[in-house]
Formats: structure tokens, sequence, C-alpha cells
């Protein structure tokens, strides 16, 4: 998942460990999407390792009440932030139960679909599964979770483990899932939706659950195309089996990430639920086998402070790249490396943090971790990398971890010199370029890249042969994408031909790539650049049209004409695209006010956050400013996205520098919501 700074440990905490072994946590949970509300009974077994006074659980602004330890009600402090248990605890087995009722601020989330309709999911890494339900924010505590949950009948319910039972109860189904293994708290999730599912088993007869909403049936195909080829692949390549009863995936609204992995239950993104023309441009595969990964590199075995995090996205990361080169090839594998190495080198100038820190960034964490992996891997071979890593998780199954535990085991395979190696892969901040061109050299269409970069600083009259035979030849596609990069400078005269091929290529990524560079489009190349717009390729569609409308005013409305019923992705791209250039162009339409109503319907709360921005920023560029954009605009400030929000505050911000706009604010504010009301104010104080 999308990398957030994650205080794993601290030392109260690694103090209680010593006292206290919590072993399991059932909880009867009820939902209440109106007032934003969990409540329920919560049943801990644990053992006294030592006596002790004081035991304390996790938890952000809950309410508790009934706190009973072995069936009799004890003392109990709450701070707010955590439940303290005040009772002389002896040595042996213990069992805590009470009664819990919170409000999340963040990490369960109510997201509101539009006609009474409702998705609620948590996101519990860097958010602290204890702001929803009472737990551990330390990773090294792990337990068996089992939650129940009631909720409206008409809904779909997912939680960790198998389902164990579901009752009805008049309107109301009572969800019972059950796990056999621990875990982490972070790892702990709730969905609820209106979804459907497709059940499919794996090879080794794992039940795997992929879960869609009813008006994304048609794109159910695409979005888990090569799902369960992951699943079998990364079991078969990581060598252990898969660890876990049940394996789902579903997708949410307005996800904070790009995916979490849930011990058995993935939540991604719906930016990934796609078509088959959309899976060109983005597609869940990469993302998919990533969270998957982690059910054995997270999941099963979790880094035991974030020093060590790379233990766990640098591992995801490159298992994923494993099977997608097992996928789409091993050009697609070594061009990716190449990629995250030049994006590597270029971070190291200002990044001066190295893998083995706890602040590290998300690409020395993810990408650079994954290069070590790749490096070790060549190094030692196929075999002992193999061995090690399967003798590492069985040993430290359902525990936490530290590097050097992951060292141990290389060194039973391999005398490699893990010094060297971790002073130049996981405590440099530099990337060791001459290692990684020589690895990456073992593949023919790298070694071309390499030649056509080393060709930057030349001249094009001295070049131009060389990429003229690079784009005529059958090598690789990232490679005359590297070609047409080298071209956007030069003189169109000079380049013509090589655009001309660069087209004829009839390759979507190659001509895509000419699509965004080209921005000032020349009359005798127009014909060609228009058929761009027949790309299967939302993404080219959506950068041809809008530099073809810049560029040709005289062809505005053929133009408009054949893209009039595009929607693109499913937040809508093509169509937020073609309101604001219909409504951009004079004398296109007479339907100006239902166009502008469309449009302003793309900026509410019906739509995901990144429609209503899309939206939001084409009506106020636009100018079409009226109270109920305003409106829209103020409730993108409350939004859980605080990318969304950031957007709504920087933009209201510039709005209230018109004397105009603060009036309308000002007009406004009465019929806000209160969390609205609170966010406009504070920005009219400013």
């Amino acid at each position: 998942m999308k990398y957030i700074f994650l205080l794993f440990t601290s030392f109260l905490f690694a103090q209680q460990t010593q006292y206290v072994d919590f072993k399991s946590v059932s909880g009867q949970l009820s939902v209440n999407p109106k007032d934003k509300l969990i409540s329920g009974t919560v049943d801990f077994q644990f053992d006294v390792l030592q006596e002790t006074d004081t035991i304390s659980i996790d938890a952000k602004n809950m309410g508790f009440s009934n706190v009973k330890v072995n069936d009799t009600e004890i003392m109990f402090v709450n701070t707010n932030k955590e439940l303290k248990l005040v009772f002389p605890f002896k040595k042996g087995y213990n069992h805590l139960t009470f009664n819990y009722t919170a409000k999340p601020k963040q990490t369960l989330y109510f997201v509101d679909m539009g006609n009474d309709e409702v998705q609620i999911w948590t996101q519990g890494q860097g958010r602290y599964t204890s702001n929803w339900f009472p737990s551990f924010d330390d990773v090294n505590e792990k337990l068996i979770f089992n939650l129940e949950i009631s909720y409206d009948k008409d809904y779909h319910v997912v939680s960790n483990g198998v389902l164990k039972e579901k009752i009805t109860n008049g309107n109301v189904n009572h969800w019972q899932f059950e796990m056999e293994k621990p875990m982490s708290s972070y790892l702990l999730m709730l969905a609820i939706g209106k979804f459907d599912k497709k059940e499919f088993k794996s090879r080794s007869k794992v039940p795997l659950e992929y879960y869609y909403e009813p008006k994304d049936a048609d794109r159910f195909e695409p979005t888990y195309r090569y799902s369960k080829r992951i699943f079998d692949f990364l079991e078969k390549e990581i060598g252990v089996k898969y660890p876990w009863k049940i394996n789902r995936q579903i997708p949410v609204r307005d996800f904070l990430y790009a995916g979490m992995e849930n011990t058995t239950s993935t939540i991604f993104a719906t930016r990934y639920v796609v078509d088959s023309t959309g899976f060109c441009d983005r597609n869940y595969t990469n993302v998919d086998a990533h969270e998957l990964a982690h059910h054995w590199f997270g999941d099963l075995i979790t880094a035991e402070s974030s020093t060590h995090h790379w233990l766990q996205e640098g591992f995801a990361t490159y298992f994923a790249l494993l099977a997608e080169k097992d996928i789409y090839g091993e050009d697609y594998f070594y061009s990716k490396l190449y990629d995250t190495a030049q994006q590597i080198k270029f971070a190291s100038r200002t990044d001066t943090i190295p893998v083995l820190n706890a602040k590290a960034s998300s690409l020395t964490f993810y990408e650079k971790g994954a290069w070590a992996l790749f490096v070790l891997h060549e190094s030692i071979g196929d075999k002992a990398f193999k061995k090690a890593i399967r003798n590492y998780l069985k040993k430290y199954a359902y525990l936490t971890v530290n590097t050097q535990n992951f060292f141990d085991e290389i060194k039973k395979v391999s005398d490699f010199d893990l010094d060297k190696f971790q002073k130049t892969w996981l405590e440099s901040t530099a990337f060791d370029t001459p290692t990684a061109n020589a690895l990456l050299s073992k593949n023919k269409a790298i070694q071309k890249r390499l030649e056509i970069d080393k060709l930057k600083k030349t001249p094009f009259a001295d070049k131009k042969d060389i990429l003229k035979t690079t784009l005529e030849s059958d090598v690789y596609q990232s490679v005359k994408e590297a070609v047409v990069d080298q071209l956007e400078n030069e003189k169109y005269k000079d380049k013509k031909d090589l655009l001309l091929l660069a087209m004829q290529t009839n390759n979507i990524k190659v001509r895509q790539n000419l699509a965004g560079s080209l921005t000032q489009i020349p009359e005798d190349f127009r014909t060609n650049y228009e058929t761009l717009l027949d790309d299967k390729s939302y993404q080219t569609q959506e950068i041809a049209l809008y530099w073809l409308w810049r560029n040709f005013p005289d062809h505005r409305r053929e133009y408009l004409d054949k893209s009039k019923n595009w929607i693109g992705f499913n937040d809508y791209n093509l169509k937020t695209l073609w309101l604001s250039l219909a409504l951009s162009t004079p004398n296109y339409t007479n339907e100006k006010d239902a166009i502008v109503n469309e449009l302003i319907a793309f900026s509410s709360t019906k739509y995901e956050a990144t429609t209503r921005q899309n939206a939001l920023e084409k009506l106020i560029a636009f100018k079409i400013i009226n109270d109920q954009v305003l409106s829209n605009l103020v409730g993108a400030t409350t939004h859980h996205m605080w990318q969304f929000s950031k957007f709504g505050r920087d933009t209201i911000r510039l709005l209230l520098k018109n004397p105009e706009m603060r009036a309308s604010f000002n007009r406004i504010l009465p019929n806000l919501t209160p969390d609205e009301q609170f966010q406009l104010n504070r920005l009219l104080k400013e």
C-alpha cells in the first residue's frame, strides 16, 4: 500500500508485551451510518506472563461500559487514547469483556453514494485500527480476530477470515467471520456495500472471491483479468503455501491509496475497475500482485519497526514485479527496473535518507527495496534465493522480523558479502549505477535503451539514422518511447518523418507518448494526429481531443461531434472534458444550460473525489460559478481524502480574493452542514 510513516512501537508498549500476551479477540458489532457510529461488545482472551496491576489497550475517543475481567467488574481509566485496566492481574489465563461506542474521526469511513446508499470501509495502516476497534497500535502484539457484524440485509459485509455464518433477522443480517491465525491490528478490516461477487478456486484450492458493484459487471473481466494467475504464480514462486484460508478483493469508492493488504481481504481503489480500453492505461495487475504478496511479506511476517519497513514494501514490490514478468514478459520486467533506477538516481540528489531508516521515502522503501532484492536474487542465484525465502517465511510465520533475521537465512545458503550489500543498498543513499547497468544489460531491449539514452546530447543530424532504425525495428515499446522523447524539442521539418514512423508503429504507448509531446500540431500533420482519436486508450483520446481542439479552431465542431458520447474511465475523464470544451466553443450548442447543469452534477457528492475535482476545476476555469458550485467546492474541504480537501481549501482561498466571491460564500454559509460551515468560517477569517 501507499507508505505512511508508522510509529510501530513505543517503549511503554514493549514493556507491556513482557507482562501480557493477548491471544484472541471477538467483537459483536453494529454500525450506524446515519450518525457514523460503531458500537459493540468485545471479548479478549489473554495470558498474564508476570503479575501486573495495569494493562492498556489502544482506544481512541471511545466510550466504555460493563468492563469485566473473568466476569468481575473492574476499575478502568479511559484516557481517550487508551483503555487502562486496573486490576491485580495474576499469572495465567484471563478473559476481558466490555461494551464500547465510537464515532471515528479517521480509519472508518462512510462514503455517501447518493439515494440514501452508503459504502463503509476501513484503512488501518498509518491510521490506526484503534480509532474504530479497541486494539493495539504496536505491530508486535499479534492476535486472532473474529468479528460479527450486524447490518442492513440489502448490503454485503466483509471482514477478515472465513465467513462462518450469516443469519437473517428481519431487515438485518448477522455476519460472523472467523480467523485461525494471529495478525497485527492494522490489518483488521471492514467493508460494507452493495456488492456482487464471483467465486473461483486457486490451483491449490484456496477460495478466491472477487467483488464488484452491480453497475460494473461488464468491467469484471478486465479488472480481474490476471488475479487468479497472479495468485497461482506467487504461491509457486514464493514456495510457501498461501498462509490464510481465503482471499478476497473488494473495490471501494474514494479509497485513500491504491490498495491495502488487509489479511484475507484486500481493499483497492475503484480507479482500477476498468473496461478493456481502460486496461491499456491503468489496470489492477500491479496493485493486485503487490497487495497479494503482502499476505506473505507483511501479514504472515511483519516488520518489527518502521526501520525495517522495506521487508514489507520492498518485498511486495519485487514479487509483484516478478508476477508481472510472468504475465508481460522479460522486456517489461527489465524496463520497469530501468525506469525505477532512473527515478531513484534522480531522487538521490536530494534524498538523504537510506532504506534502513524509519523516515525513508516511499520511493526508497518500495523501489530501492525492490532493487536491493533484485541484486541479491541475481547475485546468489535463483535456487539459493528461493530456499532462503522459504526458510525465512517458515521460521518467522505469524511473528515479527528485522533485517538481520532475513540476512541470517541468506547466510545459510550463500557466502555472499552481506555487509557490503547492506552498506551499498540499505545504508547508502547513492544508487550503484554500475552494478545496476550490468544486471540490466542482460536484456537486449535495455542494451538498446542505454544506447539510445547516451544520444540525448548528440546533435539531431548525427543520431537521426539510429533513431529511425530503432523506430522501424521490433525492439520493445519502451525503447521507442525513449526515441519519441528525444524528438520533442527538435524542429518539426527535421523530425516529421520520424513522427510518422512513430505513429505507424501502431503501438498504443508509443503513440500516446507522441500525443502528449506534440502540443503544437502543424497543419500538414493534422490528419495523422487525428487518428489518435480512434486509439483504444482513454488517456490518448483525452490528450488528442484537447490538443486538436486547441490547435484547430475551425475543426472544433467535428471533434466535439465525434466525441459527444465518450465517457472514458469510471471517473468520466472524457465526458467532463467534452462538457467543458463544448461550453467553450462559440455557437456549438443551444443547450448550454443543460451542459452546465451536467458538469455541475459531476462536482456533487454523487461522484467520487477525482471526478468531483475534475469537474470543479473546469467549472472554475471557465468561470461557471453559482451557489451550487460554491457549495460543492466547500463540500470538498470536509472530504476524507486529503488531496481533495486541500484542493477545496486552496481554491476557496484564491476565490476569496475577489470581493464578489467573498460575498457569495457568506451568502451560502447558513445553508451548509455544520462541518462545512466550520471549514468555510476558518477560511473566511484567514
